[in-house]
């Protein structure tokens, strides 16, 4: 089975830029999406010359912002949209697919905001969104997708020290509420694989930063220790454009 999490950064937008043959060339069994940017009949409309998928969405109550969709060619047991506190849900953060072997999570992580002004909501966002993770891992296996909006180590960003506790996604405050995921048994997919590998999937629009490499990683599938030794490879595909982010993936069997 092969899954691949990509944030579109506006699905009306990347279907403009030969979404649908990057996901043929995918060929991926669930695809999951993040930043939709809109409603759940304007994606339906977006997606509607991609063939062999079924296709769930989450989308805020606020259009034009956040929102995420998973594509599975086989149908989920079930779909839970949101995680049931009103506060987070409105945003249209999270969807859960629910497989006879694991739960596929979606998320749109929040990004702290300009000077940090979201921050204080980020470290209310993790904890609790922490506590959903736990709430589904205790029935079975996870496997959660999608932007965390933090760099968890130097590695994971290309210049750490100018941006360590300035910038939203690379401060102490976000780094450990990410560490928290990985201590309640989740695993890093693509460190697990690749534990010195420098790789990068989300880079700014500003001062070409794709074409010099200077980008950060915070996009992440991560694994419940129960089933990471059924993934097969952890991958980032930084030459598949259309966003501001790549998507990133595994191969597991199951």
């Amino acid at each position: 089975m092969k899954i691949i999490s990509w944030n579109v950064n506006g699905v009306r937008a990347v279907q403009s830029k030969g979404f649908a043959e990057t996901l043929a060339l995918l060929d991926a069994d669930c695809i999951l999406l993040q930043e939709t940017k809109a409603q759940a009949d304007q994606i339906d409309k977006a997606l509607e010359g991609i063939d062999g998928y079924r296709i769930y969405s989450c989308c805020a109550e606020r259009k034009g912002y956040s929102g995420v969709t998973i594509l599975s060619r086989k149908e989920p047991l079930q779909v839970i949209s949101h995680i049931g506190i009103a506060e987070h849900d409105l945003e249209g953060r999270v969807i859960v697919a629910e497989f006879e072997h694991f739960y596929l999570l979606n998320v749109y992580v929040p990004n702290s905001g300009e000077a940090l002004a979201r921050l204080d909501y980020r470290q209310t966002w993790d904890r609790e969104f922490l506590a959903y993770c736990r709430q589904l891992q205790s029935k079975k296996p996870l496997i959660a997708c999608g932007d965390f909006n933090v760099a968890h180590r130097e590695i994971d960003i290309a210049r750490p020290k100018p941006n360590y506790n300035k910038s939203s996604g690379y401060t102490q405050v976000e780094i450990d509420g990410f560490s928290r995921f990985l201590d309640a048994g989740l695993v890093d997919t693509f460190r697990h694989f690749h534990p010195d590998t420098v790789a990068y999937s989300w880079w700014s629009f500003r001062a070409g930063a794709r074409a010099k490499n200077v980008g950060w990683r915070i996009d992440y599938v991560l694994a419940s220790e129960a089933i990471v030794d059924k993934v097969k490879q952890a991958f980032i595909l930084p030459e598949i454009l259309g966003s501001d982010h790549c998507p990133v993936g595994i191969e597991i069997d199951l």
